[in-house]
Formats: C-alpha cells, structure tokens, sequence
C-alpha cells in the first residue's frame, strides 16, 4: 500500500507533505489518471486495486481543482491530473542505472526503480492463467493487504491471543480479515464460505515470512542502486526470549540525499568467531547485501555482550578493510567511550543512569521532587539551581556532560530518592518506592561514587571534541584537526597518572565524607581476595582498577575510532562552501581527497577540479550565502559539474559520525518508537520492519509472486 505519490521521482507523502489522493473508483477516470502519470505498470490493475493502493499528490492538479472541506482536503468531483513538469528527466546518477538495465526494467518508465518482472509476469502475455490461479492470487492478495496495513499501524497480527496457539480466532489478523468480509471482499467471503476454520500461527507465518523478505529485498535494491554505504548497528533488543541485533543502512539517494533505512534484525546468538560469521553470511547471503560497497561500520552496544560485537567489527574489518570503524552519531562520543569500559565501576555508573533516567520519566512528580531537592542544596546560588532544574528537565543523562552532571547533583539526587523511598506521606506505590531504594543502594557505593570522579575528570577532556562532532561542518572540520590535541591531553595524564589520581581520589573522598558513605574496596574483589583483604588499601585499588585502565582505555579507543583515513574523511569537509569561506586562503589538501581515490570518477582530474571548486566559492562577494551543511552542498544545482567533488561530498555524506538532517532520520525515531510503545510480548522482528518502512511502495502483486515461488505446493491457505 503506498503512502507516497505514485508518480515517478514525485517526492509527495515523502520528504514533500502534500495532500494524497487516492485513484477514482470510476474506471475510464482512473484509466486517464494512469495515463497522465505515465505509469504503464499499472494498467493492467482495476480501478478498485489502484484505488486501494495508490495515491497523487496534490501538486499533480491545477489549484482550482483542491478545495477544503470539514473533512481536510479533497478534490473536486472529475478531477485529472495535468501537471508533470519534469517527471521524465532523470534524477543524477539514474543514467547508470538505465543503462545496467535488463530487458524486463526496459519495458518500464524512465529512469523509474522497479523490481525486475518475474517469469510467471512475464508470460501473462502469451498465456492464459487459469481461473483457479487467479482467484487464488487475489485471496493471497487480500492476505497481504491486511499483514500490510497490521505492520503499518505497529499491531501484531497474532495480538491480544497467545501467538503460540494453534488458532488464531481472536487474533488481529483474523479479525481485520473478517471485517475486510464484512465490506464486501467477495474473494474473501467466497474462500471463507468454502473453509470455516480460523487461520492457524502455521498458515500466517509463511505469510508473514514472504511479507518482510519482499521489503528487505526493496530496501536492499534502493540502497544498492545508489552505490557506496555504511552500516549501524543500535543496543541489542530482546524479543520472544533471543536477542537480536538492529541493522541500519546509511546511504545517499539518487536526488543527492542522505539517508538512513532500517533492514532487519540479525539473531544474536552464539560466541566468537562463528557468530561473527553467521552475521556477515546472513547479510550477504540471505539479504543479497554486497558488502564490498561498504564504506563505514559503527555499533552501539555495552555490559555483556560488548566483546561478542567487537569481534563481529573486527571480522567486518578483515573481510571488508574499507569499512572503517567510528562512532554513530546517536551517541555522544563520551558515552560511546564509557559503554565501551567492560569495568565494573564503569557499569555501575552506566546502569545507574539509566535508571535515573526511566525513575524520572515516570512522573512530573518524582521531577518536582528532585528540583525541591536541588534548591536545597543550592540556596546562595539561585542561577545555577535553575540551570541545573532545566537540565534535570530533558534527558541529561544522555549529554556530553552527563557524568560532571551526575557529580553536581549526586546529594541532591540521594536526598530525594531516599525521600521517595521513606514515603512518609504515602504518595508512592510500592515499585516506585522500590526503584528508588534501587537508586539509593548505588549511590552510597564508594565505588560508584569513584569511578563517577575519574570519568568525569578524564571525559571532560574530550567533551569538546565529541560537541564538535556533532555540529556544523565547520565545527567537524574544526574537530579533526583538534584531535591530535585532545590525544597529547590525555597521554599527558597516563604518564602522571599518579598525581591526577591523587587528586582525583581526594575529590571523592570529600565528597562520600561529606554523604556519609563508607570509604571502602568492592566486596565483590574482597571476596574474591580474602587474603589480601587487610593489606589492599582503597587508594590503591582504585588506581589500579579504574584510573590507569580508563585513561588507557580512552586513548585507545579514540585511536581505534578515529583512524588516519577517518580524519581525512572529516577533513573532506574543507569542500563545503561555508567552509571554504570561512578558510579563504587556505585551498583544501588533496592529500585528504586521495582516501576516495579508488572510489571516485577520474583521480587524473581530481587537483584540476579541486582547485576550480574552491576558486568557485572561495571569490565570492560579501553577503553573499553559501551552503553550511553537507546536505544543502549536495543540493547544489552545478554540483553536478563536478563529479570527483560529488563523489566525495556524497562519500563524506554516509560517515556514521556525520549528524543526519531530521528529515533524514526517520527510520531511527521510528524504530525508538516502536521498541519504547510496544509491549516485550508483542514485539515481533517482522512488524517492526512493516512498521518502521511504512513508506517503502508496496506492490501486493510482486509479494504474491514472491511467495508463489517460495511456496510452490502450498495451493491450500485457508482461513
């Protein structure tokens, strides 16, 4: 079912909001739609079909022909589309596709993506599908429609029942499927008149199967259209008792945007080398994703399964040595670098945080309660409680700054959740209470308390680093010629680790001294080392299991995540018009552009082309605007002129670091959406994929086929 216009290149419903109207029921009407939008694949469909599932956009009409009503927008009664401009001029970087055409894409618009037609498509022409066939692919039809518009709406198709069960007579699916009955859908009707039992798990599960490989294998012929890619990896997630690993793809488009998709999950179970590949093979062999295009990986993950996806990058990496490993631009680099730290008192701190973070969301209240708090312990200093209250207001446990946050608030934040957890005026429920005694218990922990210091004093030296990151081109630009700095900050604090840590542990002492909490060793490592429990003073171990292993931790891991190529790339960014502004006299090295040398058109042009760019934007008058961003260069109309320069404008564009515009990260906050409102037993890898791609252009037709070849003997799915 589309959600987008279905003329070509048309961008309505999609990143354009215009109104979409479905195709008119009437058919000689909806024949001179077909017609005017030049769409010769669909004039085989009825009117009924096209308009169930396809959409124009408003801007296809002449003004006078839209008009609004109490029911939103609409138009008016024997409307045609006439307006088309520029529909049939390919967008850059088509041609090569048209030409990597086969026989059957021919035979479609121009320059218009489309799957390739299947034998059984093909031969509609010369022979004549029996009666039984068809009938049977149109109930298939129905089928998928209803899984379709399920996913859509995030609902799952075995919901509110047991998903275990053999029947599903009170399920999602078999309900939509009885009302699709009850408006007339005599393919269904006339199937259900035939067999009265309900659909079993058995029956949807293939179903559901064909469903989710036909949009893969959508998303991965979009992503593969368009050449070069990286790919991202988000937190593990846990559904139906397995633990999956979420998969997205970044790339650019054929209209020079930037863009993220959302393609699967990948199961997560297993250990070391053999789990890193079955991954790689589930992506190349089962998705069809070729891997050689890659260009960038970037994983979030931290606690236990930390090292397993170490070693799947680590495999990618040998396999594939130019997708280089960096952070994603979803994470601030400090706390990229903390979930990182397999330490113990570094998992304290992370784990805590997060339930801060939840323990706060729950209500306005228990908020309220803590800005009380930290005007208590901020009476002189009214300017900065205020700052601190606006701070608690967001998610601040995610900021750049969020460990020399928690520091400066930690008394506040242990008054209150103990106040939460006395409940002397009976306002909480037991699990609040719970959760905050939880709370409590961390925060009185000495070892808390110091890995809390060390992070803090060692993470704020790469604080502005990592907020250059992720700002402008010139601040990212700006970043990497600043990390050699940031890298001789740090080792100057490994080679005097022992006075910063003495520092640094009189700092925590000050303040558990000032909260009343013991000054002591883990008792976990106590256990574990009875006999030398006497001897092991607190000073010591904290040095030795957090000061000198973070410190050394940072350092490497910002080598490992930002290597020479990487810097280059950022560097790149040189190109940007803002950039080049703001740098006049100084030309962008080449020596940084030659890390895409065997990616781009013509190496013998690039110095010539480059120098000519820079001429271009760097001779322009005052007050005069120049593109800032990556995106808005990419859109630039003369790009186009410059193919080495948009080779590399668009290579620098699918650096997992790179922030994406709002309108480019849809798949992610969609794909937050759905693990935050669907419940652990309905989440499903399936739905979530129908739900977060709700966009991508369904043909129920090439679905049906699809699962006719998959399923070649199985004639009989019977409600």
């Amino acid at each position: 079912m589309q959600v987008q216009c279905a003329v070509p290149g048309c961008p309505g419903g999609q990143s354009d909001p215009q109104p979409l109207f479905r195709f008119p029921c009437d058919p000689e009407r909806s024949k001179k739609w077909v017609e005017k939008c030049q769409r010769q694949d669909l004039s085989d469909k009825s009117a009924e079909q096209l308009f169930e599932c396809y959409r124009l956009c408003g801007k296809h009409f002449e003004a006078s022909l839209v008009e609004s009503d109490a029911q939103g927008t609409v138009l008016k009664d024997g409307a045609i589309p006439t307006i088309f401009e520029g529909q049939s001029k390919p967008q850059n970087g088509q041609g090569k596709r048209s030409n990597a055409m086969t026989k059957d894409d021919e035979t479609d618009s121009k320059g218009r993506k489309k799957l390739k037609k299947s034998q059984a498509e093909t031969a509609k022409k010369d022979v004549q599908t029996p009666p039984e066939e068809e009938e049977h692919k149109e109930y298939l039809k129905s089928l998928f429609k209803v899984l379709v518009l399920l996913g859509e709406q995030s609902i799952p198709p075995t919901g509110p029942g047991d998903n275990k069960q053999d029947g599903l007579g009170s399920s999602n699916f078999q309900a939509l499927l009885e009302y699709s009955m009850n408006c007339g859908d005599e393919v269904l009707k006339k199937r259900y008149d035939a067999n009265t039992e309900s659909c079993s798990s058995a029956q949807l599960s293939p179903l559901v199967e064909v469903c989710e490989k036909y949009i893969r294998s959508k998303l991965v012929e979009e992503v593969q259209q368009n050449g070069f890619f990286s790919l991202l990896t988000d937190d593990l997630v846990k559904i139906s008792g397995e633990w999956f690993l979420p998969v997205f793809l970044r790339f650019v488009d054929q209209s020079n945007c930037q863009q993220e998709r959302f393609v699967g999950f990948l199961s997560f179970e297993g250990h070391g080398e053999a789990l890193a590949e079955k991954l790689l093979s589930e992506m190349t062999d089962n998705w069809g994703l070729d891997m050689e295009q890659c260009r960038g990986q970037a994983h979030s993950c931290s606690g236990t399964h930390l090292g397993k996806l170490k070693a799947f990058s680590a495999k990618l990496l040998e396999r594939y040595p130019m997708a280089m490993l960096t952070p994603r631009s979803t994470r601030t680099l400090n706390l990229v670098l903390a979930n990182g730290m397999a330490l113990s008192g570094v998992q304290l701190v992370l784990s805590t945080l997060k339930k801060i973070e939840s323990f706060f969301s729950e209500s306005t209240l228990l908020q309220l309660e803590l800005e009380h708090a930290i005007s208590i312990f901020y009476p002189d200093k009214e300017e900065r409680a205020k700052e601190l209250k606006e701070i608690c207001g967001t998610s601040w446990t995610r900021r750049h700054d969020a460990f020399e946050v928690a520091l400066e608030i930690l008394e506040a934040l242990l008054l209150c959740v103990d106040s939460v957890h006395d409940n002397e005026d009976m306002r909480w429920n037991d699990q609040v209470t719970h959760n905050a005694l939880e709370i409590s218990k961390a925060l009185v922990d000495f070892e808390f308390v110091m890995a809390l210091v060390v992070m803090k004093n060692t993470l704020t030296l790469t604080q502005a680093f990592g907020r250059n990151l992720q700002g402008k081109a010139s601040d990212i630009h700006f970043a990497a010629a600043s990390l050699k700095a940031v890298l001789h900050s740090l080792k100057e604090v490994s080679d005097n680790i022992d006075v910063y840590h003495e520092f640094w542990n009189d700092e925590a002492t000050n303040l558990a001294t000032a909260m009343e909490i013991p000054i002591k060793v883990p008792r976990s490592y106590l256990r574990k080392h009875q006999s030398e429990s006497g001897a092991v003073r607190p000073e010591s171990y904290y040095k030795e299991h957090l000061s000198v292993p973070i410190v050394e931790h940072v350092i490497r891991e910002i080598d490992t995540l930002f290597c020479e190529d990487h810097l280059k790339a950022m560097r790149c960014l040189s190109l940007v018009p803002a950039v080049i502004e703001q740098h006049k006299s100084t030309e962008p090295e080449e020596e940084s552009l030659q890390v895409f040398k065997n990616s781009i058109p013509n190496v013998g042009t690039l110095s010539a082309e480059m120098h000519c760019w820079w001429v271009k934007w760097s001779k322009r008058g005052k007050g005069e605007t120049f593109p800032t961003n990556l995106q808005e260069t990419l859109q630039l109309a003369d790009v186009k002129f410059f193919p080495n320069m948009l080779a590399v404008l668009r290579l620098i564009a699918i650096i997992p670091t790179l922030t994406l515009e709002d309108s480019c990260d849809v798949a992610y906050k969609r794909f937050q959406m759905y693990m935050e409102n669907t419940p652990d037993q309905f989440k499903s890898q399936s739905v979530a994929l129908l739900n977060i791609n709700c966009d991508v252009a369904y043909d129920l037709d090439s679905m049906v086929e699809v699962y006719m070849k998959t399923y070649p003997d199985r004639e009989d799915v019977s409600l």
